[in-house]
């Protein structure tokens, strides 16, 4: 008797838990899992140079040292294949890995912290039946003892991690407003790096109720600024309009803008997936944030440095640097070509305090990558092989003095803090091939 009701309660068990599997393969489930995982960007920092979708490895620079992302595939011997629900939530919203130790903030559960249990089911069956296993050995992070140690890791989180949370609407919230910020607060987690964080590493706002440093902007992360999403003319995103926005979030590109750095992952793996409604729904809320600055002004243009360009005068600091290597594209009155080469007049990426982006677009270059909606691939080519730091600088500091831009010159010692061996470097035949003209099948073709 007594092992008949231990076979019933174990077959019962073993179908509750059929019944589950087969609620979490819902391909309908898995499809929406599928989209918020578009949504959150996972596989943008859980996929190495060269790897398999998830199957981690990513090197990511800290202050601390370096991390490493890891496998989150269905692998159920160095990936998540054996975590259960519970198990898989706790790490995502909690920060609390399967083994019971706390994750480095890298992963960003803070943000996650507000994400419904609804979408984490979706989430938890795309994972476990929508992505492919891959067998991968997690690598160890490149942090030196102390610091490695995971028990003051515990004590941070539960001093600046939230605590999970249904999300709620504000009262009378718009309900696009409310999408905007369910997406941008929670699976966006956009604070992460568009936020400043305080000496203890947190995030020091993860919502607009906690401040007005929400998304006003980062220290140089990798050597790129996350620019201030806010309401700010000077360096945020007072002259944009909602339309605008939102072809930039889909496309990498607006009238006037292009993305750059580490955006363009974003735009690339995620946001170019989002739906139409789900863009303007993030618009619209980022539209709603005002000025951190209460004395922001909007952008003046002066015409001062285009006339004198006009009329061959090349006399003031970079000038003459500007007309050799970046006229051509972005025009001597700063103004660019629409969705091609961003306008750098009142560009506000170009106007902050700081000048690292700048520096390591000229230094390094950037792609403009392929999308769905904007096929072009466009390639700016890198300086750093042919400018010295002097002539770096000298043209930041023009390109940030002109046309009204009106921010602070930068100096020799501020570009060779970003300079790298890369950037010394590059040769002819390496900018050829960065535009396709280096590739033999490319020149045969040519004839």
């Amino acid at each position: 008797m007594i092992f008949r009701t231990l076979a019933t309660l174990l077959l019962g068990a073993g179908l509750a838990m059929t019944a589950q599997a087969a609620e979490d393969a819902d391909p309908a489930l898995v499809k929406q899992g599928e989209y918020l995982a578009r949504a959150g960007d996972c596989v943008a920092c859980h996929t190495a140079p060269g790897g398999q979708p998830f199957a981690g490895g990513l090197p990511m620079q800290t202050p601390i040292g370096t991390l490493y992302s890891t496998n989150i595939t269905p692998d159920r011997q160095t990936g998540i294949g054996d975590y259960r629900f519970a198990d898989f939530d706790a790490a995502i919203r909690q920060g609390i890995a399967k083994e019971g130790h706390t994750l480095y903030p890298a992963m960003p559960y803070p943000s996650y912290a507000r994400v419904t249990e609804a979408d984490m089911r979706a989430l938890y069956a795309y994972f476990m039946h929508g992505v492919t296993p891959v067998t991968q050995v997690n690598r160890d992070s490149d942090i030196p003892w102390p610091l490695s140690m995971r028990w003051p890791l515990a004590i941070w989180r539960q001093l600046f991690a939230p605590e999970v949370v249904q999300f709620q609407p504000a009262p009378d919230q718009d309900p696009v407003v409310a999408r905007g910020a369910y997406l941008v607060e929670g699976l966006g987690h956009c604070g992460a790096c568009h936020t400043p964080r305080a000496f203890t590493m947190q995030e020091k706002a993860l919502s607009p109720a906690d401040g007005k440093d929400f998304l006003a902007g980062s220290a140089p992360l990798e050597g790129w600024i996350a620019k201030n999403l806010r309401g700010d003319h000077r360096d945020g995103l007072g002259n944009w309009s909602e339309d605008q926005l939102v072809q930039f979030l889909k496309t990498g590109r607006s009238a006037d803008s292009a993305v750059f750095g580490g955006m363009t992952e974003v735009v690339q793996h995620s946001l170019q997936y989002l739906s139409d409604a789900d863009l303007r729904a993030i618009a619209r809320y980022l539209k709603a944030l005002p000025p951190k600055d209460p004395h922001d002004a909007p952008f003046q243009p002066d015409g001062r440095a285009a006339a004198a360009l006009w009329k061959g005068d090349d006399s003031a600091r970079g000038a003459q640097v500007y007309v050799d290597n970046c006229a051509a594209c972005h025009r001597t009155d700063g103004q660019g070509y629409d969705r091609v080469f961003p306008a750098l007049a009142g560009n506000p990426v170009l106007r902050t305090a700081d000048a690292s982006s700048l520096i390591n677009i000229v230094l390094k270059g950037g792609t403009l990558p392929g999308l769905h909606t904007a096929p072009s691939m466009i390639v700016m080519p890198p300086f750093g092989w042919r400018l010295n730091d002097a002539q770096v600088a000298d043209v930041v500091s023009f390109i940030r003095a002109s046309w009204g831009n009106d921010a602070a010159p930068v100096s020799a010692a501020d570009v060779a803090k970003w300079r790298t061996d890369d950037t010394r470097t590059t040769s002819g035949d390496d900018l050829g091939q960065a535009f396709g003209h280096g590739q033999p099948e490319l020149r045969e073709a040519g004839k």
